[in-house]
């Protein structure tokens, strides 16, 4: 009788045991190699503060990453960090959920959170997107930076600006809106100002930083820019997130040209002159790819370098308001800078 008691209870522990064993057999099924029909790769991706609605650079990494999940069936999540404060944590968690490859994004990881976390996850592997890996103090061998030629692209839109003003009535005066002064903007308008004097040598740059640690506070982008068109600007370029659509919110309010900045930013109205892309979301699908064909071989210690000679930077297309013709003329003429670019033959300054 005792033994026919204990039967059911003994049949619930096993049912227990053999799930578990099956919870544990489905998770290493989807991380190991060889499984047909298996997601073979888990990855995470750590947001900067801005939001995935920023219309740039935020949203190209969760843009990347969807596209690696479709194309690539690895499984990927996307911690969105809401404050400065949420980066570690937020850092620590996606290296603690058992994905092979952790992509943070902004250069500000480097700043702290990398040599907090990476160095104690020797087995998962970083990609920091914006980072520079001999920033980092600690130097983890498990981190690969991942860098862009911003100072490219700035050049070819500044470029762009130079010509058109050059060709309208009024003062040559044009401008950039920078967040903050972080190495990444600091080379967009870098290339920016050395752009727009090639193509105009009579231009003025007016260069101004909105202070903004978040990157999307767009009254202070728009406020910004209000006064650089109250000195006359008649093209504005925002560098700084989702705060710089208040900048080119105030450029359509008073009718000038605005240029976009990471994504290519058309989609925001006929206002936007062009755009300065930035391949995040190219990058972000790369690093994946990389780590899934070689998960062992994805060696950290430097950094991986995107430019206009490999399609990581480059410009948008450019606004229908402009004239059939000129819009070919515009863009024939940077393309040729992009060609020199890409040759070496011009250097456009990082700083």
């Amino acid at each position: 009788m005792k033994v026919r008691r204990l039967l059911p209870w003994v049949s619930a522990v096993v049912a227990i045991v053999m799930l578990s064993v099956a919870a544990v057999a489905a998770f290493a099924a989807s991380s190991a190699p060889g499984k047909k029909g298996a997601t073979t790769t888990r990855v995470a991706v750590v947001s900067d503060i801005g939001g995935l609605n920023d219309k740039g650079f935020n949203q190209l990494s969760n843009v990347g990453l969807q596209r690696a999940i479709r194309e690539l069936k690895i499984q990927g999540r996307m911690y969105v960090t809401n404050s400065a404060n949420d980066r570690t944590p937020n850092l620590r968690t996606a290296a603690q959920s058992g994905a092979g490859l952790v992509l943070p994004i902004g250069v500000l990881f480097a700043f702290g959170p990398l040599d907090a976390v990476a160095p104690s996850f020797s087995n998962v592997k970083f990609a920091g997107i914006d980072v520079s890996w001999p920033d980092l103090q600690s130097k983890p061998t498990n981190v690969r930076g991942v860098q862009f030629k911003e100072q490219e692209a700035g050049y070819l839109v500044g470029y762009i600006a130079g010509l058109v003003v050059k060709d309208q009535r009024g003062p040559d005066i044009i401008s950039a809106v920078g967040a903050n002064p972080v190495p990444a903007i600091v080379r967009f308008i870098a290339g920016y100002k050395a752009g727009a004097k090639r193509a105009n040598k009579r231009v003025k740059v007016l260069v101004n930083y909105a202070q903004d640690p978040t990157f999307a506070d767009q009254a202070k982008c728009k406020e910004t820019t209000l006064d650089q068109i109250d000195r006359g600007t008649k093209v504005a370029f925002m560098v700084a997130g989702g705060c710089g659509l208040g900048g080119l919110t105030a450029a359509k309010e008073k009718r000038i040209w605005g240029i976009g900045v990471d994504a290519d930013q058309y989609f925001l109205g006929k206002h936007i002159l062009t755009s300065a892309t930035k391949r995040v979301d190219t990058a972000v699908f790369d690093m994946i790819k990389k780590f899934k064909s070689n998960p062992a071989g994805f060696r950290g210690g430097f950094n991986t370098t995107y430019s206009v000679k490999n399609n990581g930077v480059g410009f948008g297309r450019l606004s229908t308001r402009l004239s059939k013709a000129k819009r070919a003329e515009y863009t024939r003429k940077a393309n040729v800078i992009k060609k020199l670019i890409a040759q070496g033959k011009i250097k456009p300054p990082a700083k």
